[in-house]
């Protein structure tokens, strides 16, 4: 019989347990920060360094691995997930059959299970469990999603349950996976099956792909964005990619952070997904992202994050450049708790242009926020995925194109009825490169970026005169407080203008050649894009 660690056993719990199927020889369930710490160092998955965070290393994979991503096919999915590079099939059949073999794989072994939710509004969230092998996934877990109160707790029922066995393998010619590690949704069976892979961000990942498959069908927008909340209760959302800003921009002192990366818009307002945050670490300074340097701290979970004497070098990039931490929502000062906002009056698309050509700052219209939401334009940055050593431009739909299972359009539409119902204002800024492009030019200055993003969120980019950029179609202001005149127009950050020239109708044209595959787009939103003049 499986030996249950836990301040909450119940026979409902254990019932549970039988019903999956799995028979470990023991279970710690939803354990404290201390007790998960304390179990990760004894079995030597990581240390406590100098922060009194817990310190680990993922080993060979430091990042996401898209290409081994797979949604099960069958008749719910077969016609409503957009199948292709990004969404890969998988049969029912074998699906089933690596879930008996992790299942045999884990009998006599101890496991960890952290039961939670994902969602803030209660209305809306999903009930979930999460199995791991290793004490450090399951405090990842912990602080990431959203932990139950002793009473959700005893009456726990998760609708969603994620197994993520780290030394489990998968063999892919007789799987049917891309390589040993494997990422598989069965949004049938309410099961997501993880293996080969400790980067931890799979977890937190993959519920968000099914969180984006959910909620459409309700009616409410789900979005790869950050939120916060102002003094006179205005929320803001920040759209973008990996490293474009969304953690460290939303993380304002003089705001109250929502939440940093997963949000639902519904009827009600705002809402978090998730319980805590997971920020890249790569040249973390005290003086620049204050609110995520003090969030490194006891309970805070260190990802691939060299230590020098037990002290973290966070310009130490040896192991990759995607090093992370993770901390629960409340370690930012100020964070809503329960991490809910009205609707937002100001939403910011962020974008890391690595050609540097794209203004820093510009306002949409409604049919150019459905036009830029829909092509997703950014750079992918190193060490976000497996293979990724420098940026590399790329149209990811939605800001999100990864974790999105339904076609863009879908998304698309739900934002564009709730910009029309709350009359939200749409800026997009670019926190990549000026003065040329990656290698060439340098990366535009945060403070900067948060200087503009200030100025939107007062309304003071509503007092100020724009001017019209032909070729990418933008209003881009002329003055912004703080930011220096002269790099509000890209071109004149660089030494060579023809280059310059060059580089933008490049980029324009490749705005325009994304375009194309998107069918029944209204003639106002294809319009609101680059034009080749």
């Amino acid at each position: 019989m499986t030996e249950v660690v836990s301040s909450c056993v119940t026979d409902k719990f254990s019932s549970q347990i039988k019903e999956f199927g799995i028979n470990p020889s023991k279970l710690f369930r939803n354990l404290t920060p201390d007790e998960l710490v304390d179990n990760a160092v004894s079995r030597k998955e990581g240390v406590v360094n100098t922060t009194g965070s817990l310190s680990v290393n993922t080993g060979k994979y430091t990042g996401r691995s898209p290409d081994d991503r797979f949604i099960v096919v069958d008749d719910i999915t077969r016609d409503t997930i957009d199948w292709g590079k990004i969404n890969h099939q998988i049969p029912s059949d074998k699906f089933e059959k690596i879930l008996e073999k992790m299942k045999n794989f884990v009998n006599d072994k101890e496991l960890f299970i952290f039961d939670g939710f994902v969602g803030a509004d209660k209305e809306t969230r999903l009930p979930i469990r999460v199995i791991n092998d290793h004490a450090w996934q399951s405090l990842f877990a912990r602080q990431l999603f959203i932990r139950p109160t002793e009473e959700e707790l005893e009456n726990h029922i998760p609708e969603f349950t994620v197994m993520c066995i780290n030394e489990f393998e998968a063999v892919p010619e007789i799987d049917g996976t891309a390589s040993n590690v494997f990422i598989l949704i069965d949004l049938t069976r309410k099961i997501v099956l993880i293996g080969g892979t400790r980067y931890a961000g799979e977890m937190k990942k993959s519920m968000f792909g099914v969180m984006n498959f959910l909620l459409p069908e309700r009616g409410i927008f789900p979005m790869h964005c950050s939120a916060n909340i102002g003094k006179n209760q205005d929320t803001a959302l920040f759209f973008g990619l990996s490293g474009t800003g969304k953690t460290t921009l939303s993380a304002d002192p003089n705001r109250n952070l929502i939440g940093d990366d997963e949000h639902g818009w519904s009827d009600n307002g705002t809402f978090n997904f998730e319980g805590g945050c997971y920020a890249k670490c790569i040249n973390l300074s005290q003086e620049a992202e204050p609110e995520i340097w003090n969030a490194i701290r006891p309970g805070a979970v260190l990802e691939n994050v060299v230590l020098n004497d037990g002290h973290p070098d966070y310009d130490d990039n040896t192991l990759t450049e995607n090093t992370r931490v993770a901390y629960p929502l409340d370690y930012i000062p100020g964070a809503v708790i329960p991490s809910v906002g009205g609707h937002p009056k100001v939403i910011v698309f962020l974008t890391a242009d690595a050609l540097g050509v794209l203004p820093p700052v510009s306002r949409l219209t409604k049919e150019g926020a459905m036009y830029h939401f829909m092509s997703g334009y950014t750079s992918k940055l190193a060490g976000t995925e497996r293979g990724i050593k420098e940026p590399k431009s790329v149209f990811s739909e939605c800001f999100g194109a990864p974790f999105m299972p339904r076609p863009a359009s879908v998304y698309a539409k739900l934002l564009g009825e709730k910009i029309n119902q709350h009359n939200t204002t749409v800026y997009l800024i670019n926190t990549g490169w000026s003065g040329g492009p990656y290698g060439i030019g340098t990366r535009i200055k945060i403070k900067y970026s948060r200087a503009m993003v200030t100025a939107a969120l007062t309304g003071e980019l509503d007092k100020v005169e724009y001017r019209h950029d032909e070729l990418f179609n933008l209003d881009i202001p002329t003055k912004v407080d703080d930011v220096p005149p002269e790099i509000l127009d890209p071109k004149n950050t660089w030494t060579n203008k023809d280059a310059y020239e060059k580089s933008a109708k490049s980029l324009a044209k490749m705005f325009i050649e994304n375009f194309e595959k998107f069918d029944g787009v209204s003639a106002e939103i294809k319009s609101a894009g680059p034009k080749l003049v």
